[in-house]
């Protein structure tokens, strides 16, 4: 199993998953679908399907121009999502292939919409898995909460998603992570192993490099909104229960504004 992130517009990531064995591909929110072509051409590989996690434009805008592109693709995408261009709807726990030797079994991770999708890929033994997160989970973070309440966001994110094996590879919709670590430290300014990963993230950015994948282990170690099921973490934030403190730190987020640093140098 290869896995190609794709950079699109100026923060999303599509993907490319390849079968290398018969070189079959998925599309995962292909939003400008000539670079996802191309990707898949250099390496011989041929797209089949496009996996959608949710239909905002800057994921699931290109599914048409995709069908227009290869003819008879078949476009996934969740049955109560709307999702543009979808040819075949699916549900949680449907399960998908491509090629000889990869797996996918679709998960509702409902909030950020109320059908989004979240793709777990597993490859041939020994491979980590991956899981494709779209805005539900991002490294650190996670989306807003548009169609959707704080007890769906933590049964997506602490529930359906953290029950996942540890080593799984997360690949988010957005390239969030220095912003996301940096609000981190505002809720757990002791955290040592977020100091590290922020000073990592902001390293690979400098480079020109992205900061995925991510693991679910390494979100339960940094992530405040994978963290809430801990008592200390709730007593930062004044709730007394998981959901509670996920809200919260929800309401924190939609207001913060960036570090005193950034602040003081955009005035």
């Amino acid at each position: 199993m290869k896995i190609i992130p794709i950079p699109c517009l100026e923060d999303n990531y599509a993907y490319l998953i390849v079968d290398e064995a018969t070189k079959e591909a998925a599309a995962v929110d292909p939003v400008e679908p000539e670079k996802i072509i191309q990707a898949a051409t250099e390496i011989g590989a041929s797209v089949n399907a496009v996996l959608t996690t949710h239909h905002h434009w800057d994921h699931a805008g290109g599914n048409e121009k995709m069908s227009l592109l290869i003819p008879g693709i078949k476009v996934y995408g969740g049955s109560v999502d709307n999702v543009k261009g979808c040819t075949d709807k699916v549900e949680n726990g449907d399960k998908l292939s491509i090629g000889n030797e990869i797996n996918i079994l679709c998960l509702h991770t409902p909030c950020h919409t109320k059908g989004h999708i979240s793709y777990y890929v597993t490859g041939k033994d020994g491979e980590d898995p991956a899981v494709f997160t779209g805005d539900t989970l991002f490294v650190a973070g996670c989306g807003k909460f548009f169609e959707g309440t704080a007890e769906q966001m933590h049964q997506s994110l602490c529930v359906t998603l953290g029950s996942l094996p540890k080593p799984t590879r997360v690949y988010c919709g957005h390239e969030y992570t220095v912003k996301n670590l940096q609000f981190a430290l505002t809720v757990e300014p002791e955290n040592e192993k977020t100091k590290q990963k922020l000073s990592w993230a902001q390293e690979q950015r400098h480079k020109g490099e992205p900061t995925i994948p991510s693991t679910i282990e390494g979100e339960f170690e940094t992530n405040p909104f994978m963290r809430v099921d801990l008592p200390e973490l709730q007593a930062k934030v004044g709730a007394t229960s998981p959901v509670q403190a996920i809200g919260e730190v929800r309401k924190r987020k939609d207001t913060w504004r960036g570090p005193a640093a950034v602040r003081e140098s955009m005035l």
